[in-house]
């Protein structure tokens, strides 16, 4: 009876540290159990942007677009058709806080263990409008953990197939967690990055506002019809 109690004595310090080290790495770092989770997800799953591959009726009408930022448009809103939920879109830099992480399409956990999540009701880089994307500040490797520390000026990068846009910070602020308004168009292309605010709670949201300054035409968007690129996945046009 003695080696009983002793064994299930030990079993609980044994538990009790385990549980220790998880919030004490949480409190530094982040939830290390997700961590895990979202690096053996990445490392199953090919996170680089898709090739983007144009059939025939694409490549007329990219032929007679004559300007960039139209075939961007074009291009984006193409992907946004065709691209599912959990698939890669791009990549979100934020060099201010160290931030290169994958973009995924839709926000679900599956979706948010792979990186960060475009809002899929939202629009992409390029068409215009506000673009939202959110991110997880304790789980799953925490990509926004440092959202708070984004000051007017900095900037966020997405880079796509097509193109790479610009963001410049305008503003940060804490909203309600249904402050759905936050995603409105407002008259020009908006970047919006959100995540659960304090951290290890879900009571608010903190919101990054960023107004594009700048946008790069790559591959098919700069070229017209034909042409490739090195940035992520290798934007491709074949035809069907």
């Amino acid at each position: 009876m003695s080696r009983i109690v002793r064994g299930i004595s030990t079993l609980l310090i044994l538990v009790g540290g385990l549980l220790g080290a998880d919030v004490i790495a949480t409190l530094l770092w982040q939830e290390p159990v997700t961590a895990v989770i979202s690096l053996v997800r990445r490392a199953e799953t090919d996170t680089r942007a898709h090739t983007l591959t144009l059939d025939r009726a694409d490549r007329r009408i990219l032929a007679a677009i004559h300007r960039s930022d139209a075939r961007i448009a074009f291009l984006a809103a193409r992907e946004g058709r065709e691209v599912p939920a959990g698939a890669p879109l791009g990549r979100v830099s934020i060099p201010a806080i160290g931030v290169r992480e994958p973009l995924i399409q839709g926000t679900a956990t599956a979706s948010l263990a792979l990186g960060t999540g475009h809002y899929a009701t939202t629009a992409l880089p390029g068409e215009g409008a506000t673009v939202a994307v959110a991110g997880h500040r304790t789980t799953y490797l925490a990509p926004f953990r440092d959202l708070n520390e984004l000051t007017p000026g900095a900037s966020v990068i997405l880079t796509m197939p097509y193109g790479r846009f610009t963001y410049t910070v305008q503003r940060q602020m804490i909203v309600a967690p249904d402050a759905w308004w936050i995603v409105r168009d407002v008259g020009y292309e908006r970047l919006v990055l959100s995540s659960c605010n304090p951290l290890f709670s879900a009571s608010q949201r903190i919101v990054v506002f960023a107004r594009l300054s700048a946008e790069t035409p790559v591959g098919p968007a700069r070229t017209g019809a034909s042409g490739r690129t090195d940035d992520l996945g290798h934007a491709t046009v074949q035809s069907a």
